[in-house]
Protein backbone atom coordinates (compact mmCIF):
# COMPACT_ATOMS: atom_id res chain seq x y z
CA UNK A 1 0.00 0.00 0.00
CA UNK A 2 1.40 3.38 -1.01
CA UNK A 3 1.76 6.06 1.63
CA UNK A 4 3.06 9.59 2.09
CA UNK A 5 5.78 10.12 4.70
CA UNK A 6 6.44 13.65 6.00
CA UNK A 7 10.14 14.58 6.07
CA UNK A 8 9.99 17.96 7.89
CA UNK A 9 11.48 18.32 11.35
CA UNK A 10 8.80 18.19 14.01
CA UNK A 11 6.55 16.07 11.78
CA UNK A 12 9.19 13.54 10.65
CA UNK A 13 7.82 10.06 10.12
CA UNK A 14 4.15 11.05 10.17
CA UNK A 15 2.50 8.98 7.45
CA UNK A 16 -0.75 8.76 5.56
CA UNK A 17 -1.81 5.62 3.69
CA UNK A 18 -3.33 6.16 0.27
CA UNK A 19 -6.12 3.60 0.35
CA UNK A 20 -9.12 5.47 -1.09
CA UNK A 21 -9.81 6.66 -4.62
CA UNK A 22 -9.68 10.40 -3.74
CA UNK A 23 -7.69 11.95 -0.87
CA UNK A 24 -7.72 15.68 -0.15
CA UNK A 25 -4.70 17.33 1.44
CA UNK A 26 -4.72 20.68 3.22
CA UNK A 27 -4.40 22.70 6.41
CA UNK A 28 -8.03 22.56 7.60
CA UNK A 29 -9.75 19.66 9.36
CA UNK A 30 -12.16 18.68 6.56
CA UNK A 31 -9.28 17.24 4.49
CA UNK A 32 -8.60 13.50 4.58
CA UNK A 33 -4.90 14.28 5.20
CA UNK A 34 -4.57 17.40 7.35
CA UNK A 35 -1.17 19.10 7.50
CA UNK A 36 -1.37 21.90 10.05
CA UNK A 37 1.34 24.14 8.60
CA UNK A 38 0.86 27.79 7.59
CA UNK A 39 2.56 27.23 4.21
CA UNK A 40 -0.07 24.62 3.26
CA UNK A 41 -3.29 25.99 1.77
CA UNK A 42 -6.61 25.15 3.41
CA UNK A 43 -7.43 22.85 0.45
CA UNK A 44 -4.00 22.39 -1.12
CA UNK A 45 -4.16 19.30 -3.36
CA UNK A 46 -5.92 16.05 -4.09
CA UNK A 47 -4.45 12.62 -4.64
CA UNK A 48 -6.27 10.27 -6.98
CA UNK A 49 -5.74 6.50 -7.22
CA UNK A 50 -6.29 5.39 -10.82
CA UNK A 51 -5.49 1.70 -10.98
CA UNK A 52 -1.81 1.35 -10.10
CA UNK A 53 -1.15 5.05 -10.77
CA UNK A 54 -1.12 7.73 -8.06
CA UNK A 55 -1.94 11.16 -9.47
CA UNK A 56 -1.42 14.42 -7.56
CA UNK A 57 -3.42 17.49 -8.56
CA UNK A 58 -2.76 20.97 -7.15
CA UNK A 59 -5.96 22.81 -6.18
CA UNK A 60 -4.65 26.31 -7.02
CA UNK A 61 -2.75 26.46 -3.73
CA UNK A 62 -1.06 29.69 -2.68
CA UNK A 63 2.45 28.27 -2.13
CA UNK A 64 2.26 25.56 -4.79
CA UNK A 65 2.80 21.82 -5.09
CA UNK A 66 6.24 20.64 -6.15
CA UNK A 67 7.59 17.28 -7.29
CA UNK A 68 11.36 16.84 -7.01
CA UNK A 69 11.70 20.65 -6.82
CA UNK A 70 9.55 21.51 -9.86
CA UNK A 71 6.12 23.15 -9.52
CA UNK A 72 3.35 20.95 -10.87
CA UNK A 73 -0.38 21.23 -11.48
CA UNK A 74 -1.08 17.51 -12.09
CA UNK A 75 1.29 14.56 -12.45
CA UNK A 76 1.56 10.80 -11.85
CA UNK A 77 3.72 10.01 -8.80
CA UNK A 78 6.39 7.33 -8.55
CA UNK A 79 7.74 5.71 -5.35
CA UNK A 80 10.73 7.52 -3.87
CA UNK A 81 9.85 10.92 -5.33
CA UNK A 82 9.86 13.95 -3.03
CA UNK A 83 6.62 15.90 -2.99
CA UNK A 84 6.29 19.34 -1.39
CA UNK A 85 3.14 21.18 -0.30
CA UNK A 86 4.22 24.77 0.50
CA UNK A 87 7.20 24.14 2.82
CA UNK A 88 6.20 20.61 3.91
CA UNK A 89 8.16 17.84 2.17
CA UNK A 90 6.89 14.29 1.82
CA UNK A 91 8.23 11.11 0.26
CA UNK A 92 6.08 8.66 -1.68
CA UNK A 93 6.64 5.18 -0.22
CA UNK A 94 5.11 2.08 -1.80
CA UNK A 95 6.19 -0.15 1.10
CA UNK A 96 8.62 -2.17 -1.03
CA UNK A 97 12.36 -2.15 -0.32
CA UNK A 98 14.32 -0.09 -2.80
CA UNK A 99 16.93 -2.16 -4.64
CA UNK A 100 19.35 -0.91 -7.24
CA UNK A 101 19.26 -2.68 -10.61
CA UNK A 102 22.35 -4.84 -11.29
CA UNK A 103 25.08 -3.07 -13.24
CA UNK A 104 25.64 -4.49 -16.74
CA UNK A 105 28.91 -6.35 -17.30
CA UNK A 106 31.41 -4.55 -19.52
CA UNK A 107 31.64 -5.77 -23.11
CA UNK A 108 34.35 -8.39 -23.52
CA UNK A 109 34.71 -9.11 -19.81
CA UNK A 110 34.68 -12.77 -18.75
CA UNK A 111 31.39 -13.91 -17.26
CA UNK A 112 33.01 -14.86 -13.94
CA UNK A 113 34.65 -11.46 -13.38
CA UNK A 114 32.80 -9.23 -10.94
CA UNK A 115 31.18 -6.18 -12.47
CA UNK A 116 32.87 -2.88 -11.63
CA UNK A 117 31.07 -0.72 -9.11
CA UNK A 118 28.73 1.82 -10.65
CA UNK A 119 29.62 5.44 -9.92
CA UNK A 120 27.61 6.84 -7.05
CA UNK A 121 24.91 9.33 -7.89
CA UNK A 122 24.80 12.49 -5.80
CA UNK A 123 22.21 12.19 -3.07
CA UNK A 124 19.19 14.46 -3.46
CA UNK A 125 19.05 15.64 0.12
CA UNK A 126 16.40 17.72 1.75
CA UNK A 127 17.48 20.65 3.87
CA UNK A 128 15.23 21.16 6.86
CA UNK A 129 14.78 24.79 7.80
CA UNK A 130 13.98 25.50 11.40
CA UNK A 131 10.92 27.70 11.68
CA UNK A 132 10.86 28.66 15.32
CA UNK A 133 8.80 27.02 18.01
CA UNK A 134 5.90 24.74 17.12
CA UNK A 135 2.57 24.86 18.91
CA UNK A 136 3.15 21.40 20.39
CA UNK A 137 6.47 22.57 21.89
CA UNK A 138 4.68 25.48 23.56
CA UNK A 139 1.91 23.27 24.91
CA UNK A 140 4.41 20.77 26.33
CA UNK A 141 6.55 23.30 28.18
CA UNK A 142 3.73 25.27 29.84
CA UNK A 143 6.16 27.44 31.83
CA UNK A 144 8.09 30.59 31.09
CA UNK A 145 11.81 30.94 31.48
CA UNK A 146 12.72 32.35 34.89
CA UNK A 147 13.51 36.03 35.12
CA UNK A 148 11.92 36.98 31.80
CA UNK A 149 9.55 39.56 33.27
CA UNK A 150 12.21 41.14 35.51
CA UNK A 151 14.89 41.65 32.87
CA UNK A 152 16.00 45.30 33.12
CA UNK A 153 16.93 45.49 29.43
CA UNK A 154 13.27 45.09 28.50
CA UNK A 155 11.63 47.09 31.27
CA UNK A 156 9.16 49.85 30.35
CA UNK A 157 10.77 53.23 29.97
CA UNK A 158 9.05 56.47 31.04
CA UNK A 159 8.33 58.95 28.31
CA UNK A 160 9.00 62.51 29.59
CA UNK A 161 7.70 64.16 26.41
CA UNK A 162 4.26 62.52 26.79
CA UNK A 163 4.09 63.51 30.45
CA UNK A 164 5.03 67.13 29.63
CA UNK A 165 2.45 67.27 26.81
CA UNK A 166 -0.26 65.98 29.20
CA UNK A 167 0.59 68.59 31.88
CA UNK A 168 0.56 71.47 29.37
CA UNK A 169 -2.76 70.22 27.96
CA UNK A 170 -4.35 70.19 31.43
CA UNK A 171 -3.10 73.73 32.18
CA UNK A 172 -4.45 75.04 28.85
CA UNK A 173 -7.81 73.33 29.51
CA UNK A 174 -8.06 74.90 33.00
CA UNK A 175 -7.17 78.35 31.61
CA UNK A 176 -9.85 78.06 28.87
CA UNK A 177 -12.51 77.03 31.41
CA UNK A 178 -11.49 79.96 33.66
CA UNK A 179 -11.77 82.40 30.74
CA UNK A 180 -15.22 81.09 29.83
CA UNK A 181 -16.44 81.45 33.44
CA UNK A 182 -14.97 84.99 33.60
CA UNK A 183 -16.66 85.94 30.29
CA UNK A 184 -20.01 84.60 31.52
CA UNK A 185 -19.73 86.62 34.75
CA UNK A 186 -19.03 89.85 32.81
CA UNK A 187 -22.04 89.24 30.55
CA UNK A 188 -24.48 89.22 33.51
Amino acid sequence: MAKLVILNQGMTGRTFELNVERTTVGRVEDNAFQIADPSVSSHHAEILLRGADITIKDLNSTNGTFLNGERISEIVLQPGQVLRFGQVELKIDDGKPVSAPPAPAPVGAPASAPAPAAPKKPVDSTMVMSRGVSLSDLEESGTRAGGFDTNAAFSKKTNKANRLFLIIGIIVFVVIIALIIYALNLAK
